[in-house]
């Protein structure tokens, strides 16, 4: 086996969130041979042609209507996230042979799919999105991993803070280990990369800079990664002041990292087609970013407290969301929570963040109470189960049944409802269930609004 087939043997989707290539490339990797660049030019050209249709415009309208609450027409997404490993196994799929060019290849790939196989309503553009290649320095004290998630695995990981004993957690100065983070991006490389790009799909895409500097600020998270989950659960009752403390570190970090890329124009443009918060994407006519020179009031915020989901909505109310409270401020609109179920915290989540527009509603929540909550008032963004089809023969009957109580109460509730199909870990090794799980909703979205 040559060592590129070995590579490419060993080598898994890595792209988050609505296919964004989160990790850019050394500068020795930013070549593209003319092998790899007549492939690349194929598939992007191919690309092109579904980018050019009139129904992409059609779907960007809907998207549009829909985050400004002006439809009530549901939207479908879908992203396959690990299910990508199933329908494009790395060895049997990619023909390029340099690194950065098989990321472009499999991202291409994502892309056509989408367009030619699943049919949602995720817009196709000509164009190819690049991070940079950067490092983010975070808190400067990090936990200990077992297990490797870029391969594939399961993790499990051990808290830096963990193991103190009482008094040495109370006398802790934690900005003394906490650190503000910092942002160092190697621009030869980047730029490398990106004129790269430029050369071999001239005439065909548009290359723009469309970088992931975080997901959500993730106060609890970040807080569980360092503490322990169950320290943290205790940590609310027992130490208030020290989570007060450490809320407070991660806040502040925050906002001076949103200052130095909103001054040093490296904020994305996230309301168009970029994946936005816990899904979905962002177009809309009420936020209006220019690449390059995006402001955070242009974008869309998000913030999420998952790891608190069996935390009392009052210690959610005084720990996590005056925080939370204070990063939203910075963004135009916002988008609220994750996986936790936000029918026994909405009152004091809708109280607490500004111009907030669009809602999880999770597994974890009983989604006939959210829809009595959000009406019309919010978008209604309801997480399918994954487990619906990660199975090799999904009960497609079941999948009806409950997709159509939940539209046929938000019909009635007159919500801005959308599908989301993620969190896919698996797919059943059956990639055609993504594409059919889109069909079945098209037809009971066609059933319960007409």
């Amino acid at each position: 086996m040559k060592v590129d087939e070995f590579v490419g043997a060993n080598r898994i989707d890595q792209g988050q969130g609505g296919n964004l290539m989160v990790h850019g490339w050394p500068i020795e990797q930013c070549t593209v041979s003319s092998h790899d660049r007549a492939i690349l030019r194929e598939l992007g050209a191919k690309l092109r042609g579904f980018a050019e249709r009139p129904y992409e415009k059609e779907k960007i309208a809907l998207w549009t209507a829909h985050n400004d609450l002006k439809t009530e027409q549901p939207v479908i997404f879908i992203d396959c996230e690990n299910g990508w490993n199933e329908i494009f196994p790395w060895a049997e799929t990619i023909q390029c042979e340099g690194e950065m060019a098989q990321d472009w290849e499999m991202w291409l790939r994502k892309e056509i799919y989408w367009a030619e196989t699943m049919k949602d309503d995720k817009v196709v553009e000509a164009k190819l999105y690049l991070p940079y290649q950067a490092v983010d320095t975070a808190w400067g004290i990090e936990e200990e991993r077992v297990g490797d998630p870029t391969k594939g695995e399961a993790y499990v990981w051990k808290s830096p803070l963990a193991g103190l004993e009482e008094e040495e957690f109370e006398e802790l100065d934690l900005s003394s280990v906490i650190k503000t983070p910092e942002i160092h991006i190697d621009w030869e490389a980047s730029n490398r990369a990106f004129e790269v790009a430029k050369e071999v799909f001239d005439g065909i895409l548009d290359v723009e800079f469309r970088h992931k500097w975080w997901w959500s600020p993730d106060l609890s998270l970040s807080y569980s990664n360092l503490r322990g989950m169950e320290n943290m659960m205790c940590d609310f009752y027992d130490y208030p002041d020290k989570v007060h403390e450490m809320m407070r570190l991660f806040t502040d970090g925050y906002l001076a990292k949103f200052d130095f890329l909103e001054k040093n124009g490296l904020l994305p443009n996230n309301c168009e087609s970029m994946y936005i918060g816990s899904g979905g994407t962002g177009w809309t006519g009420e936020l209006h970013g220019v690449p390059g020179q995006v402001k955070l009031m242009d974008m869309w915020g998000f913030n999420e407290a998952q790891e608190t989901s069996e935390v009392s909505p009052e210690m959610v109310k005084e720990f996590i969301l005056p925080y939370q409270t204070e990063l939203a401020s910075r963004f135009g609109l916002n988008y609220y929570g994750c996986c936790e179920g936000l029918d026994r915290r909405w009152e004091y989540v809708k109280a607490a963040i500004p111009r907030l527009r669009r809602v999880s509603v999770s597994q974890w929540a009983d989604s006939a109470r959210m829809s009595e909550l959000l009406r019309g008032d919010y978008v209604y963004c309801y997480k399918v189960s994954p487990t619906d089809i990660a199975v090799p023969n999904p009960d497609e009957e079941y999948i009806r049944r409950r997709l159509n109580e939940v539209l046929t109460c938000c019909k009635q509730h007159g919500n801005r409802v959308e599908l989301l199909m993620k969190d896919n870990h698996t797919l059943g090794h059956s990639p055609k269930n993504a594409a059919r799980w889109v069909e079945i909703a098209r037809e009971e979205v066609a059933r319960v609004y007409g």
